[in-house]
């Protein structure tokens, strides 16, 4: 990524983390048409998506010929989590509300922040903490004007669907805050992406055939659907695509507060698409949530973690095989 002074490694993380939120926007928004559609699918989706980075990632990586900076068995639990956060929240939409969701969705801050101060020691000013609160404010604002308009629906088992949401977000906090430890002492985004593609498409397809295939048989497929899975898929690569470098840039509790604008991205989206009129609460709540990232990214001392083990090297024998080889390999291929 190069050397970024301080000003320009905020506005590559603010604007990266923006496409990041615009991309979960695009997912949302093609999920709840195929649910409008009668399509209950979020392993197919998971299925597809996963698929689309091991494909594209891992033919970069083969191509380029690069060995594994991070043993693969390490990405086990972080697909697993990963994979998971995405189902859970998807399955969430059919027991709870939407403001409901939206706002338990902010729940993964809090748990970025505990956990990237236990494992990675990171340490957070006033100010940066000042700067999470001012995003959460204005994501407030957004359910106040979702509450003025009565759209949020009640659910059919809300504290089921608040529960998913909750064990949701653990899980999202938990492979972020993974994925930046992997990149930042050493992992390459192309190694992440391609081997959280192959084991996220193999947990879901084994999960797909053992509680999606039949639902799925039975389905009248039409060109609406075909585009509707098309969009998730892509939306969903791009996320996956951008994310890493606000990991990098960054950390997990940036990704996690810039994430917070998908709820106006949303709108945006209607308006594209249905002409829908917006409360200017929406505008207020951007240009808030806006402001409480600029506040904390400027007030973030390094974006490497303060992760205090024996040397660099420590570290990286704590991820790499236990091979001479692959040890010294780790050298000879710089970060991208």
């Amino acid at each position: 990524m190069g050397s970024f002074s301080i000003s320009g490694r905020v506005c590559w993380a603010l604007l990266l983390g923006q496409g990041v939120s615009l991309c979960l926007a695009l997912a949302g928004f093609n999920t709840s048409l195929l649910a409008s559609l009668g399509v209950d699918s979020p392993l197919a989706q998971s299925c597809f998506s996963y698929f689309s980075l091991a494909s594209v990632y891992g033919a970069i990586l083969l191509y380029r010929r690069h060995k594994l900076q991070v043993s693969w068995y390490w990405y086990i639990p972080v697909a697993f989590l990963d994979m998971h956060s995405n189902f859970l929240l998807n399955k969430a939409y059919q027991f709870s509300s939407i403001t409901s969701i939206t706002l338990l969705v902010c729940w993964t801050i809090p748990w970025g922040i505990i956990l990237t101060r236990m494992f990675l020691g990171t340490r957070y000013s006033i100010l940066q903490l000042v700067g999470s609160a001012v995003c959460v404010i204005g994501l407030a604002l957004v359910l106040l004007s979702d509450a003025e308009s009565d759209d949020g629906g009640g659910g059919s088992m809300p504290l089921l669907g608040d529960g998913l949401v909750v064990v949701s977000t653990i899980f999202y906090a938990s492979s972020n805050v993974s994925q930046e430890f992997i990149l930042k002492d050493g992992g390459l985004v192309e190694e992440v992406l391609s081997m959280l593609g192959v084991f996220g498409f193999l947990f879901s397809l084994v999960e797909l055939f053992a509680f999606e295939l039949e639902g799925l048989a039975s389905v009248n497929w039409s060109a609406e659907m075909t585009w509707a899975i098309t969009g998730y898929t892509l939306s969903f690569f791009s996320l996956y695509s951008m994310a890493p470098y606000v990991l990098k840039l960054s950390g997990a509790t940036m990704l996690n507060l810039s994430s917070l604008t998908c709820d106006m991205w949303a709108v945006v989206i209607r308006i594209f698409f249905y002409h829908q009129k917006v409360d200017w609460l929406y505008f207020l709540a951007f240009a808030v949530v806006l402001l409480g990232l600029v506040m904390y990214s400027r007030n973030e001392k390094d974006p490497v973690p303060g992760h205090d083990l024996d040397s660099e090297s420590s570290r990286q024998r704590l991820l790499a095989e236990p091979n001479p080889e692959a040890i010294a390999g780790n050298d000879s291929v710089p970060l991208t």
